[in-house]
């Protein structure tokens, strides 16, 4: 049975997130949590947790089965723009230059890989 995570309004632009998320799509979970613990790319500590939340998540839906004989994979991992903060920067002669900070939004399902060849 599939388990889902959100995490919402990361203050991380959606390209950097995108790459990390590249990287554990369709990984077992215990590979894609060393992986994310030894990134040296920012954005892995949040997304690790969430990760993490998942599989949590997994293990309240599914009592009973043990982690470690389900073979969690991460079954889907997408990462979606979330809102934009707009500010001012001082620039010459009295203008301002729009400095936007984003923020995305990531979405992460596990499953076992038992449920899958079903």
């Amino acid at each position: 049975m599939e388990a889902v995570a959100k995490l919402n309004n990361n203050p991380t632009s959606t390209r950097k997130m995108r790459l990390l998320a590249d990287l554990i799509r369709g990984m077992e979970v215990e590979k894609a949590l060393n992986v994310l613990k030894f990134h040296p790319k920012h954005p892995s500590v949040p997304l690790e947790k969430l990760l993490l939340s998942a599989v949590a998540n997994w293990k309240v839906k599914n009592e009973g089965v043990r982690v470690e004989d389900a073979n969690l994979i991460v079954k889907t991992i997408f990462v979606d723009g979330g809102r934009i903060l707009k500010r001012m920067r001082p620039a010459p002669q009295g203008r301002g230059y729009r400095v936007r900070k984003r923020s995305n939004h990531v979405t992460i399902a596990v499953d076992s890989k038992v449920a899958e060849a079903k």
